[in-house]
């Protein structure tokens, strides 16, 4: 369960602080996918990135199955985030150097070993049409054949949740139904939590779930 409770989040700024959200709660069960639409600096992302472990919030608190992440260690932060979350972003993220296969196993580098985790991750490849294309660099895959990789990388450790962020915003429209398929598809398959943040109309027609952002307020 993801539960957030009277999140807030300002930033300090010559004019006084900058609110960017406001006293946001929300909650969702493993299977619940929702999608936040809102414009351009409604505070979208950054209630994503609090949500993921990665921003605290300035008020408010957040629990993931009964954890609130922002009560660990700085190390025990990274390996909750690690293992509990995943993370699809705008840009692919992919490491030039590394192979496709090398690029999802990345998340799997850091903390107890997980033996199943290559096979894992071959598994997930084929899931996502990459399976013939585990020994190429990023350079050689398509737009879309980069965000199904970061797709398979970012549920290579089996998170209950998985959060994206504009995940088909780079892409042509043919690519991003493509992509936003097989999001819901993998969701449905390993029963993660999903959320959202997105512009398009198109997207956001697929959840039943559909949020919206104004102003650092969400409409649940």
């Amino acid at each position: 369960m993801l539960e957030a409770a009277n999140l807030s989040k300002s930033y300090p700024s010559p004019a006084g602080d900058l609110a960017v959200l406001r006293d946001v709660s929300l909650t969702m069960a493993p299977g619940d996918s929702a999608c936040v639409m809102g414009p351009s600096g409604s505070g979208k992302s950054t209630l994503l990135y609090i949500l993921g472990g990665l921003e605290p919030p300035t008020a408010g608190t957040v629990r993931l199955d009964g954890k609130n992440p922002y009560q660990l260690s700085p190390d025990a932060l990274a390996a909750f985030r690690n293992r509990e979350i995943g993370f699809v972003l705008q840009d692919h993220c992919l490491l030039p150097q590394c192979t496709v296969l090398e690029n999802v196993l990345v998340p799997t580098l850091v903390g107890e070993a997980d033996k199943d985790a290559p096979a894992r991750a071959r598994a997930l490849l084929g899931l996502v049409g990459l399976g013939d294309r585990l020994d190429h660099l990023p350079s050689a895959l398509s737009g879309g054949e980069k965000q199904r990789a970061a797709i398979a990388r970012a549920l290579v450790r089996q998170p209950r949740l998985l959060l994206c962020d504009e995940p088909t915003g780079n892409l042509d429209a043919e690519t991003a139904e493509v992509v936003s398929d097989l999001i819901l598809r993998l969701h449905a398959q390993q029963h993660t939590m999903l959320l959202v943040v997105t512009h398009s109309e198109a997207l956001g027609r697929r959840f039943e779930k559909r949020w919206s952002m104004q102003r650092g307020v969400l409409t649940v």
